[in-house]
Parts: C-alpha cells; sequence; structure tokens
C-alpha cells in the first residue's frame, strides 16, 4: 500500500471510530436506566437476574399505596407551578441578556448560571438557612421557590440559544409601523422563540420533577416529591415498587427529552426561514 494513502484511510476511519465510541459510551451511562425497566415488572419480591416471571404487580400496588399517591400528586402540585415561574423569568433574563448590551452583563449571566455550577446540595443548604427565616421552609411556597432557582438557568439558556439567530429588524420595523412593545413582542418575538420558550419549560418540569437534594432539605413530610418518596424506600425497605416509580420517573423524562429535541428542530427551521 503506498505511504501516501496511510492518511487517507485513518481519516476515512476516524469518524466511524469515533461514532463506534460515543454509542459504547453512551450505552454504559445509560445500562443502569434500562435495568431498572425489566426489574419493574419481576413477578418476585427481590431482585433478580433472570426473573423469575413478569408481572404487573408493582405498579399497581404503587397505584394503590396513599404515600406513592401523595408524592405524585405532591411532584405535580410543585413542578407545574414550578415550570410555568421558571419559564417566565428565565425568557425575561434571556431577552434581556440577548437583545440589550449593558454594563456587567457577564456578572450577571454568571449569576444567573451559578445554580447549574454549583453543586445542589450547597443551594439547597443555603435555600434551607434562608427560608427558615423567613418562614417557609417545608411548605409548598418555599419548594416552588427552590425549584424555580434551579430551573431558571435551563430556560435562560434554551431561550438564549434560540435568540442567537433572531432578526432584531422585525422588531425595529413594527416599532416603526406604531406597534408598541408589548405588542411586538406578542406577535412577533414570542412566536419565533415559542420553541425555545417551550424546550426551557421542558427542561424546567424535568429539573423539578427529579430533583431530590433540594427537596430533602427544603420538603416536610407533606410536601414529600416522588424522588424523596424513592429515597425514603431505598434507605428503609428496598421494594420493587420503587423499581416501578423509578421507571415512569425515566419514561416520563425520555419523552419529555424527546418532545425538548422535536421543539429544538422546529425552532432551528423557524430560525432558517427568517434568515431566508
Amino acid at each position: 500500500m503506498p505511504h501516501g494513502r496511510l492518511p487517507v484511510l485513518v481519516y476515512e476511519t476516524l469518524p466511524l471510530l469515533v461514532r463506534i465510541l460515543c454509542a459504547l459510551i453512551l450505552i454504559f451511562l445509560l445500562l443502569p436506566l434500562l435495568i431498572i425497566i425489566p426489574l419493574s415488572f419481576n413477578s418476585e419480591p427481590y431482585f433478580t437476574i433472570p426473573m423469575p416471571g413478569l408481572s404487573g404487580r408493582w405498579y399497581r400496588e404503587m397505584y394503590e399505596s396513599q404515600a406513592w399517591g401523595a408524592a405524585l400528586r405532591n411532584s405535580m402540585i410543585i413542578a407545574v407551578p414550578t415550570t410555568l415561574l421558571a419559564t417566565t423569568l428565565g425568557t425575561l433574563a434571556a431577552l434581556g441578556l440577548t437583545l440589550e448590551a449593558f454594563r456587567f452583563k457577564t456578572v450577571v449571566l454568571a449569576l444567573l448560571m451559578a445554580p447549574i455550577m454549583v453543586p445542589h446540595i450547597i443551594i439547597g443548604l443555603g435555600q434551607f438557612f434562608l427560608y427558615a427565616r423567613i418562614g417557609i421552609v417545608y411548605t409548598y411556597t418555599g419548594m416552588i421557590l427552590a425549584h424555580t432557582t434551579l430551573a431558571t438557568p435551563f430556560v435562560v439558556l434554551t431561550v438564549s440559544a434560540t435568540l442567537a439567530g433572531f432578526n432584531t429588524n422585525l422588531m425595529r420595523a413594527a416599532l416603526n409601523l406604531g406597534a408598541n412593545p408589548a405588542r411586538v413582542f406578542r406577535s412577533i418575538v414570542l412566536p419565533l422563540i415559542m420553541p425555545g420558550v417551550a424546550g426551557g419549560a421542558v427542561l424546567a418540569f424535568v429539573v423539578s420533577l427529579d430533583d431530590v437534594i433540594v427537596a430533602l432539605l427544603i420538603s416536610g413530610p407533606t410536601q414529600k416529591t416522588l424522588p424523596r418518596q424513592i429515597w425514603s424506600g431505598v434507605s428503609e425497605s428496598v421494594s420493587p415498587v420503587i423499581m416501578a416509580a423509578a421507571t415512569l420517573l425515566v419514561l416520563t423524562s425520555a419523552i419529555l427529552m424527546v418532545l425538548m429535541e422535536l421543539l429544538r428542530r422546529r425552532g432551528e427551521r423557524l430560525t432558517g426561514k427568517e434568515a431566508v
């Protein structure tokens, strides 16, 4: 083989090797999540592979259990307001950071992104001492505000990415034609960035639904969420009901992530049409 062909073959083979390596890493990361799904259908009250039989009794037991039902209800009571509040605040912050030029923008962005970079245990401890002073620890209000702090940065990132290709000339044209700022936002800006806003809302919902560290510190017995109920079950007695609940969380998160990817692609198409 000519020596000149060797670099060409390496260059052509490298993308395939990278794909294979990425696939292996992805399988390694997802394997623990995939194992719990078949275990949730185990017919016996212990964990063993291969399973002696299949049964949906643990899903039925979770559905009929008062503790698991209350935990699921609490998760929804907290996640829905958190999503609305984080989406509103994150969208407004992204608009201000992207469309406006002001001093200390980098500092403001760093502060907004701090909940992503700082460990949740530190955030939870700070929130616990603050909320204890103002009397909202162990309340739904405290949990919603705590989860909003965690979820807002993800909305800012998602909406900012959508605004990166936004054509500000559309806003100027509407203002020149006599539209007020509120109508410009409602009729022009919001429809164009809606995929990013919706994607941020999905992320905010997932962050609130999956949190356990802050919930252990801020929530009381009456605000126990589904992840905290799973944590309590693992700590007290390992039951296949935990696998059923974990499977529901994994599947819900996966469906929401697929939805977010579809919204992201729709946003890219809208941005492409706008650029044209």
